[in-house]
Parts: structure tokens; sequence; C-alpha cells
């Protein structure tokens, strides 16, 4: 168990001072510009602490894999891809798990320390996959393949993206199509521990960032950096960055009806944080790593205008590390409809949050413990799953 839980808990280390365990105060972020799609109702509103008090769920198992870490959807195809941690990449279609893998990158992927194959998605218009992992000499890659006729392409393989750190940690990986159509990479800072190069902060570095580019292929590049990103023409800095200060984001999302980005970012000795910020006013954004973790002064220092953390915990009663989820924007568990999931890989419990302005935090602890713990994933209807490490992708689902 020591060496599943190493993926993300190894991010943390042990401290003896601990803050209580509450709100880190009434939400302060700005409400997203961006309109809701045209394929989405409006969205409810963030359920009452009532309505989250009495919600019921369950977990409904769906497959069993090798560790499953990260599952993506795309378009209108019902198909799950699903990531294992040792570098096979397996669909899951109606209900079925295919007997042999998509793709297999287990002699390409390295599983040591918090590497491994880390994330997967799917290119909004379906024909390509994406996936994320580290090789031999610690380095994030990114890669593509072109999906075809319900499988891929062997010889369409090109790399995207390459990342190398300084070792076997913090590697983030977790790699979404945004609501914009583009795609959006998290890095972790790289260090075994405090960021000693200080590389979340420094902009001339891909790691402890979130980055946005178009894939697409151009000239002698492997793919395009967006006009519209914060640093583009900025003499020293790395034009692919949109946000930085982060230690490892090793699950990030958009809510599907507002466009906020929600980022679970791992901590070090004493918190884990939560932040959410509408995605373009998170533009240049600075999250605060390694100068602050969470609210708590770490390195320095704070940077001026760091974007504060929704929400943080500390370690206390088996926790270690937070474990980003989604915004539920489902049918099918109605007093869940616009709160947040996330869950922490040690205590494997999933927990609900609510924000609405000017208000305390709701918060409900929902009674599901899955041990291993690793990820969450949103079908196209916008419902939920959560992957354990110990083998298995299961199903959201109402209770009764």
């Amino acid at each position: 168990m020591v060496a599943v839980l190493a993926l993300v808990a190894g991010a943390c280390g042990q401290g003896a001072d601990q803050e209580a365990d509450r709100p880190s105060g009434p939400d302060t972020a700005p409400s997203s510009t961006k309109s809701v799609p045209a394929t989405s109702a409006v969205p409810a509103g963030p359920p009452t602490q009532a309505e989250l008090d009495r919600v019921a769920v369950r977990l409904v198992g769906v497959a069993k894999l090798d560790r499953p870490v990260t599952l993506a959807v795309a378009g209108d195809d019902t198909t799950l891809y699903v990531g294992e941690l040792a570098g096979r990449v397996r669909a899951i279609r109606d209900g079925r798990l295919d007997p042999q893998p998509l793709l297999d990158l287990t002699d390409q992927v390295v599983v040591e320390g918090e590497g491994g194959l880390l994330g997967v998605a799917v290119a909004p218009d379906g024909r390509h996959l994406y996936v994320s992992f580290t090789d031999r000499r610690h380095t994030v890659r990114l890669i593509e393949v072109t999906l075809s006729g319900g499988g891929i392409d062997p010889a369409s393989r090109r790399d995207v993206l390459t990342v190398q750190q300084p070792s076997t940690r913090h590697h983030g990986g977790n790699i979404v199509f945004g609501p914009d159509g583009l795609l959006w990479i998290g890095i972790g800072d790289g260090s075994p521990g405090g960021d000693p190069a200080d590389a979340a902060q420094s902009l001339a570095a891909l790691s402890g960032k979130l980055l946005r580019l178009d894939p697409t292929p151009t000239g002698t590049s492997r793919y395009k950096v967006p006009a519209a990103n914060p640093f583009v023409g900025r003499p020293g800095a790395r034009p692919e960055i949109w946000a930085f200060g982060l230690r490892n984001p090793w699950r990030f999302s958009f809510d599907r009806a507002t466009g906020d980005l929600w980022i679970g970012d791992v901590g070090q000795y004493i918190l884990e944080e939560i932040d959410v910020v509408a995605s373009r006013r998170a533009a240049g954004a600075n999250f605060g790593w390694n100068r602050l973790e969470g609210r708590r002064r770490f390195n320095g220092s704070p940077p001026p205008r760091a974007v504060p953390p929704i929400y943080q915990y500390n370690h206390s009663n088996g926790r270690c590390a937070v474990i980003g989820g989604y915004v539920y924007r489902g049918t099918q568990i109605r007093d869940l409809q616009g709160a947040y999931l996330y869950g922490d890989v040690c205590d494997g419990r999933i927990r609900a949050l609510a924000r609405a302005p000017g208000q305390p935090l709701r918060h409900r602890d929902l009674g599901l413990r899955l041990p291993g713990l690793v990820s969450f994933a949103e079908n196209q209807a916008g419902e939920l799953y959560a992957l354990s490490l110990a083998g298995g992708v299961y199903r959201l689902a109402a209770a009764g």
C-alpha cells in the first residue's frame, strides 16, 4: 500500500504544527465572465447545507483494472478511456472493458516515486488521444496518437511537449481540454521537497505551472502557443504559462456550467488547498507556492496579489494529499448539483463543498470511502466517476 500511496501522498511531509480543519474564509473568487455553453441548462445554484446533509450517494463498480489513475471521455462517444499507472490506456465501451489495451506504453513509462502514466485526454473532435507520463529520466512527456475506427494508428504517435524535472516527485501531469477547446496541462514543481530551485515562481521554467496550448503542430513547432496567453512576448518568460506558483496540481477541472477553474494543489508539511478562479481571470495568476503553503507563510515573503485558496485543510485524521475533483452538474443526484466533490488519497473519503457569494462554505463528508482514491472524472452528462489505485473504476450514483 505504501507504493500505491507514493504516487500522490509522497508529495507531503510531516509537520508538527497544524491549522484547524476549517474553511479558509468566505468566497472571494470572481464570477466567471464565460457564458454558459449552449448545450447546458442554466446552472443550478449551490446546494444549501440542508440539501448537502440529506444527500445519499453510493459507488457503483464499473470495471476492474490494474491501478487505474485517470479517465477521459470525448464528444458524443460513450467510450471511457482509462489510463493505468504502468502505462496502458484501456477502453470501456458500453460498460465492457476491452480485453486488449488501446495503447501500451509500458516499455517507456517508468513508475518510480510519483511517476508513471499521469494523464489522459481526448480532443473535443474525438480524433486524437493525448497521454502524459514520466520516463526514466524523470521527464514529463506529453504525446499524441490518432484515434481511428475504435483503435489507434500506431504510426501516428508524436511528441508534443517534454518537461525535464530534477527528481521522481511532484510531476503533476493532469491534462484537460478546457471550455476554450485548448489543452491545459498541470506541471508540479518537480522537487523532492520545498522547491529549492524556486521553479514554481520562475517564469523561465515550466515546472510548478498551469500551461495552456494548442497541440496542433505548425511549421517546425510541435504545438501552437495561444496569443492570449499572459506571458507571450515577455522577455525570459515561457509563453506556454497560464498561471504559476503551484506545488503539485495533481488534479484540476473546469465547471462545465460556469467555466470556473478548480485546482486541488497538494501541500507539503501541513496544508492541502483547493483553489478556484474564473478561468479567464486566472491568466497570469500566482497561487503562491513556495512562498505560501495554503494561506500559511512557507518560504520568504508572500508574493503580491497571490490567489488564496478557497478551502484548506490539515493532515489530521489520516489525511495527507488532496485529490481535486469536479463540480457536479449531472442530473442523477439532484441535491449535489453545484457542489464540488474532492477527496484525499490517504483517508480515501469523498467530500463535497458548496460556495455562495458572501456566505461561509458549506461542507459535507458524503460517507463514501474508496481506498487508494487517486482521481475523479466526468462524463458528457456531468455524472462523476472515482478511480482507485487498488484497481477499480466507480460511478457515483444516488443511494436507494
